[in-house]
């Protein structure tokens, strides 16, 4: 039997419950307990995200950061060990005595840190024999979960960092250390928050669960099928239509989704064989949607979860992680939508057949009219809600309130006067497009969510986990009411059975939302022994003197080395354990060597490189899981279907190069609306350019140097100030006294390159370059000290005379002792935009020739 004939008996819907949710099917008496675990972990997170606790801290204790971890934690491993069966041999149909065993032992343990919380504080870092014990039953338990959950490439990782712990003095001495005795390594691991429960759990626990139970409850809303049925609606019919609508269908449900797996399925039964129908091959099918659906990993609000562990780690509110991810995230995918046209063009494909028989104008007309209507709607309540904030005060929540159930009425009643918005079959002989503007119409409503959510997180500025919260109650609300309402307004008035039919969706997707966190919540906390090991070694010193030694302080190799790394660690892991890997490990090593060789960019690109490569292993041959699931609905060989979704992806594996040589693709250091717009749109040009390099296609067939041509042009649009540079050098050095007042004298909230030596802790001399945040304006004292540094002003330096604890300063490698020997301004030089000129021009030579070749 071929390897294709084998594809297609895989059951897709199996695969996704294998690796979100758990394959395991008990009984009714045990799923009935699996449920009601789960629906209390859901409301748990809810209740610690809410106001509540706070109201009757008199009655009940709030708990803090490390109790909420340690419960997450036990809630997790309990179902970890419930819902996943041992092996494909272990019965899914029941729950064997071992696995109880392993899901009360694992819940314990997981759980000691709260239990014993109080006896623990009295006695830290002299734990008794029992603590230790109960810690290495904990790591065990949690590896033997993980196993289960994540497949074995986050349980070998880990385990290689464990043994490292205890084998440091017998290592090469190029990775030796000390070594740590069991008592230490297990006390850091299990119970400080400098192992498992550290950062990453914390954001697991405190942000992350709430997004994804909110995407899990859109979703059962009916959220998924519409954003589907509308993108196919909006562009089916144009060439390799249903390629195209699965982009847009992908990138809509990963602005909700945390799994691209997951991601996948939901929009590939549908899309890949309506594209298949069209004329793409199986794996072209299958690969578009894979690439589609990782993307949709990149894409703010949510990014596969990994954006609230950015905050983190970078040490940059939630807003500014979303507005430097999103540039790249939309190039990323106009270019996708523009590979699939140049590839329905070589197939000279065409769309599907639309329903009905308006024309075109009409058409055109009646989605013009929705979307302006939605528009006006949008900018009236923006105002209105900014007047009853300012004229009413305090009292405005009440009005605010009242306004969004207005509104959201007033959208189901809209929606009510279109046909029910149902999947139809994408395999049916005859599949019509729906129209447009019914489709879009009929869900307006789940909008208003997203919305919630967006104008706590941009307007009000409320934390993350408040801002999904009350997005998340507000779908709570849409969920219980939008089947009674509709059925009001349809004239069915069924009430009671569509209350409970909401009810039941409520409860299924409160339940699913906690399932699908049990592969997030073991994900963190196993890499969290990855995070205790570096903190504890300091292996992540090692890591920067290996990547120099292989790559002999060549700043390209450098940044090639690590994005190959950061491939090859994130493979098989999870978005979220991926980023947590590939940033402890990969981000300091570019951090420390791009700064002795004067590369020095702001934290947030470095994270966001090494996260784009973790994440291109979702798509990368042997281990990529999207492209197994995508193979199987497209019924063909997976490694192909993976390796044209490399190629395919090659656009976002070429972004992280670009935007930390280039930051303003990350929209830093724009001055002005122009400039923002210019950007914008010579960004969206130079990554179209690409593609069209890639592809060989442009208008017609390319040449070679045609193609070569093409690269020459996206790499000058996408760097004009690597031309700039071999003609006018980009800084003027500044030393002595006049550094203060330059530091003084520059913008409220930016920040300055400067250059430091001085002997650091190990007794080496370091001579390296830093980006020094400067906060509100003041005397060049006064602005340091925002980034963390007190400095003394010594005649021809700046001496640090401290560093502040958890700083900026202190992350970018700052010691006391140091010296800020000189700083660099930007030189009085043209602009480097003036490059785009021939770089278009080129471009303009590329189009005509192939215009003359197009048959007529």
């Amino acid at each position: 039997m071929s390897a294709k004939e084998n594809v297609a008996e895989i059951d897709v819907n199996k695969l996704v419950e294998e690796n979100d949710t758990g394959g395991r099917q008990p009984g009714p008496v045990v799923a009935k307990l699996l449920m009601g675990v789960a629906l209390v972990w859901s409301l748990f997170q809810l209740w610690i995200a809410s106001p509540l606790p706070y109201l009757v801290s008199n009655l009940m204790p709030v708990l803090n950061d490390t109790q909420t971890r340690a419960i997450h934690l036990a809630f997790a491993v309990f179902l970890a060990y419930m819902a996943y069966p041992a092996s494909k041999r272990s019965p899914r149909d029941r729950v064997p005595l071992l696995d109880w065993v392993f899901a009360i032992a694992g819940a314990y343990a997981a759980a000691y840190i709260f239990v014993f919380y109080r006896e623990l504080a009295t006695r830290p870092g002299m734990p008794l024999p029992v603590d230790v014990w109960t810690a290495v039953v904990g790591v065990v338990l949690l590896l033997e979960a993980t196993r289960r959950v994540l497949g074995l490439p986050m349980v070998i990782v880990a385990l290689v960092f464990l043994g490292y712990t205890f084998a440091g003095p017998y290592m090469p001495d190029l990775i030796a250390h000390k070594g740590a005795s069991l008592d230490r390594a297990m006390t850091h691991q299990w119970l400080t928050t400098e192992g498992v429960y550290g950062v990453a759990l914390g954001v697991s626990s405190g942000f992350i669960f709430l997004f994804v139970l909110f995407g899990s409850l859109l979703d059962k809303a009916g959220a998924g099928n519409y954003f589907i049925k509308s993108a196919f609606a909006l562009l089916g019919h144009m060439r390799g239509g249903p390629a195209k609508a699965a982009v847009v269908s992908s990138a809509a449900t990963g602005i909700i989704s945390g799994s691209s797996i997951a991601n996948v399925v939901t929009t590939g039964t549908f899309t890949i064989p309506l594209m298949k129908r069209v004329g793409y091959r199986g794996d072209q099918a299958g690969a578009v949607e894979v690439s589609s659906s990782v993307n949709g990993q990149i894409m703010p609000p949510v990014m596969g979860a990994a954006a609230f562990l950015m905050v983190e780690y970078v040490g940059i509110p939630y807003v500014e992680v979303m507005k430097h991810a999103f540039l790249p995230a939309i190039i990323s995918y106009i270019a996708l939508f523009y590979i699939v046209h140049l590839e329905a063009l070589k197939a000279n494909m065409e769309g599907l057949p639309r329903r009905g028989t308006s024309t075109a104008s009409q058409r055109l007309v009646s989605f013009l009219m929705t979307v302006t209507g939605f528009i006006v709607l949008a900018g009236i309540t923006y105002y209105v809600i900014g007047f009853f904030k300012s004229a009413l005060g305090e009292a405005a929540v009440p009005a605010i309130g009242a306004l969004l159930l207005s509104a959201y009425i007033a959208l189901l009643w809209f929606g009510s006067r279109q046909p029910v918005l149902e999947l139809d079959d994408p395999n049916a002989p005859v599949f019509e497009l729906p129209e447009t503007g019914p489709t879009v119409k009929s869900g307006l409503h789940y909008l208003l969510a997203v919305v919630v959510l967006v104008w706590c997180l941009m307007i009000e500025r409320l934390s993350p986990a408040l801002s999904a919260f009350w997005a998340t109650m507000f779908m709570v609300f849409v969920m219980l009411t939008q089947k009674p309402i509709t059925g009001f307004f349809r004239g069915d008035h069924r009430f009671l059975a569509q209350a409970r039919e909401g009810w039941n969706d409520l409860i299924d997707g409160l339940v699913t939302g906690a399932r699908n966190m049990i592969g997030i919540g073991v994900a963190t906390a196993a890499a969290g022994i990855i995070v205790g090991t570096v903190s504890l070694t300091g292996v992540g010193l090692v890591m920067t003197e290996l990547v120099e030694l292989l790559s002999g302080g060549n700043l390209m190799l450098m940044l090639v080395l690590v994005a190959v790394i950061s491939l090859i660690l994130g493979m098989g892991l999870p978005t979220t354990a991926n980023y947590i890997v590939v940033s402890t490990l990969m981000a300091p090593v570019i951090v420390e060597l791009g700064a002795q060789n004067g590369l020095i960019v702001p934290l947030i690109a470095v994270h966001l490189f090494v996260f784009y490569f973790g994440l291109m292993a979702d798509v990368t041959p042997p281990v990529g899981l999207a492209s197994f699931a995508a193979a199987a609905i497209a019924k063909h060989d997976p490694i192909q279907t993976g390796i044209t979704a490399f190629y395919y992806s090659m656009r976002t594996a070429i972004l992280p190069f670009l935007f930390i040589f280039n930051t303003q693709l990350l929209l830093i250091g724009l001055d002005s609306w122009p400039h923002l717009v210019l950007t914008v749109v010579i960004a969206i040009t130079a990554m179209l350019v690409f593609a069209a390099a890639t592809q060989g296609f442009f208008i017609v067939k390319s040449r070679w140097y045609e193609s070569v041509a093409l690269l020459l042009v996206c790499f000058t649009l996408f760097r004009p100030g690597f031309w700039m540079d071999m003609i006018y050098p980009p800084f003027d050095e500044v030393k002595g006294a006049a550094m203060s007042q330059v530091i003084a004298d520059a913008p409220a909230n930016t920040g300055k390159r400067v250059w430091i030596e001085g002997m650091n802790m190990n007794g080496d001399d370091v001579r390296k370059g830093v980006l020094i945040p400067l906060g509100e304006p003041g005397d060049a004292t006064k602005r340091l000290s925002s980034a963390g540094l007190t400095v003394m002003n010594d005649g021809e330096s700046l001496s640090v005379m401290g560093v502040k604890f958890g700083s900026v300063a202190e992350k970018l490698g700052i010691e006391q002792g140091f010296r800020i020997t000189s700083l660099e301004v930007p030189s009085n030089r043209p602009a480097k935009e003036w490059f785009f000129i021939p770089g278009l021009l080129l471009l303009a030579a590329v189009v005509v020739a192939q215009r003359a070749r197009r048959p007529r």
